[in-house]
């Protein structure tokens, strides 16, 4: 053997070597903060996706499509403190680019880039955004996951394209039915006049706003220690903060703030309480009032909303919910599109839905075992064998009539075990044949959950009998 015939040798032996180490090391796992979903999940998941769609259409709306990434300078600086959670890629080409942390400002990029075509649009769009969080996956907080989003952009009436966006969340929230909910409003003028009167320097209103989003999971104590401690707010200006945010309503709230000549004297206040005013008019006519308070503690982080902020959290349901958080959230945005576009103010309100945290509610609501993970309609048996090529054409034959069927890929079969699997798969109807039924030009149709029922038909009305059956037009 010669000495580089050798050499090979060894190091394809050290290489397999090496492969061996790896395995043994190589730990199977979903990276941090994301999952797989098996078939029952996944079922559940399409229902959902499924009905926030409907609501979606029912509104006029369409969708669009953006990458999953952007150029890094599209993304940045439109998240406040949020901005540290972007996913950044590297340099690939000369491009510096980000994974998309939401669906609004790859919205606002594509009104931008599209001119006039698209300046009045109403539009959703379901897909995957990521996020460098913490993950909490039972609570459905992850790195990867679905937003679903509706917005409007366009000039229209003050109010009205932020009233229907705060119906379909509403319409939402009722038809997944997950409990009780309730949807706190406020808007950014207000929040920020109330800044100003209560004497917060400009260039901290933005970071202080930041700590008040987080009340809803702080304690006015700790936020007031963030406030004070860390950016160095006075003490004083905090106490005249903590009178406001405590303040929660309705209608009669707006009359409250503005009988303070010393709060609704600041122009961003009587603006935005002039908006507050006309959107809880159209939301009473609308129906939706009840589940809705307007409340002066709710901020929302991100930079670029600029009216009307919402979100909705629950209240009551049948499952536990701590910590889950809101499971919807949006506002009103209407300079984004002008950061792309050279100034052009194009107005934009919009709202999400949180997929995944309604869809980890979902799943402690349902028993694994109610949920149906295929949709085929009808499992087609052979009593004995030799049966295999007649199962495959009348599965062509229901296929082509649009009726969702199968088999089992065997020629020795046997009926216990097929009908195993129908009850495993909750498959509802039975089309059941053997040398006799071939002969006869006949098949037996067996209904599995009304009491065992079987009815011999004739072969050539199979297709009409099933869907009478099935209840399909």
């Amino acid at each position: 053997m010669s000495t580089t015939t050798a050499n090979k040798e060894n190091i394809s032996e050290k290489k397999k070597d090496d492969k061996k180490v790896d395995v043994k090391k190589f730990t199977l796992k979903t990276p941090k903060g994301t999952r797989d979903f098996n078939d029952k999940e996944m079922a559940v998941r399409e229902k959902l996706i499924s009905t926030v769609t409907k609501i979606f259409k029912k509104h006029g709306a369409v969708t669009i499509d953006t990458p999953v990434f952007e150029l890094k300078e599209i993304l940045s600086g439109k998240y406040g403190e949020d901005s540290k959670l972007i996913y950044d890629l590297q340099d690939q080409g000369g491009e510096l680019s980000s994974l998309r942390y939401d669906l609004t400002v790859p919205f606002a990029r594509f009104i931008a880039m599209n001119g006039s075509k698209y300046q009045n649009i109403k539009r959703y769009h379901i897909a995957k955004v990521y996020r460098r969080d913490q993950p909490a996956v039972a609570k459905g907080r992850m790195r990867e996951f679905y937003q679903c989003d509706f917005d409007i952009a366009g000039v229209y009436e003050p109010m009205i394209p932020d009233s229907e966006a705060l119906v379909v969340m509403w319409e939402i929230l009722k038809e997944v039915d997950i409990g009780d909910f309730i949807i706190k409003l406020n808007n950014r003028k207000i929040l920020d006049g109330m800044f100003q009167v209560c004497g917060v320097p400009e260039e901290k209103i933005r970071p202080i706003s930041s700590a008040v989003d987080k009340l809803d999971k702080a304690t006015w104590e700790e936020v007031k220690k963030e406030m004070v401690t860390e950016k160095g707010l006075e003490e004083e200006v905090a106490d005249k903060i903590g009178e406001y945010v405590k303040l929660k309503g309705s209608k009669e709230l707006v009359d409250i703030l503005e009988k303070d000549l010393n709060f609704s004297s600041n122009l961003k206040v009587k603006e935005g309480l002039s908006e507050m005013r006309t959107l809880l008019n159209y939301l009473e006519v609308m129906g939706v009032l009840p589940s809705v308070s307007f409340d002066l503690s709710l901020a929302r982080g991100l930079d670029y909303y600029t009216g009307v902020i919402y979100e909705a959290i629950l209240v009551k349901s049948s499952v536990d919910t701590s910590g889950v958080g809101s499971v919807a959230s949006g506002g009103r945005y209407d300079d984004l599109v002008g950061m792309f576009s050279g100034g052009a103010k194009i107005p934009c309100v919009g709202m999400s839905i949180g997929l995944e945290r309604i869809f980890a509610i979902l799943l402690k609501k349902t028993k694994p075992e109610s949920i149906r993970a295929t949709e085929t309609q009808v499992y087609v048996c052979g009593i004995a064998d030799g049966t295999l090529l007649d199962r495959m054409k009348i599965c062509s034959e229901l296929w082509d009539a649009g009726i969702s069927a199968t088999f089992q890929y065997k020629d020795k079969v046997k009926l216990g075990q097929q009908f195993k699997i129908c009850e495993r798969d909750q498959i509802p109807l039975a089309v059941i044949i053997g040398s006799g039924e071939i002969e006869q030009g006949v098949v037996n149709l067996k209904l599995q959950y009304e009491g065992s029922k079987q009815v011999e038909v004739d072969r050539k009305d199979m297709v009409t009998e099933i869907k009478k059956l099935l209840n399909i037009a």
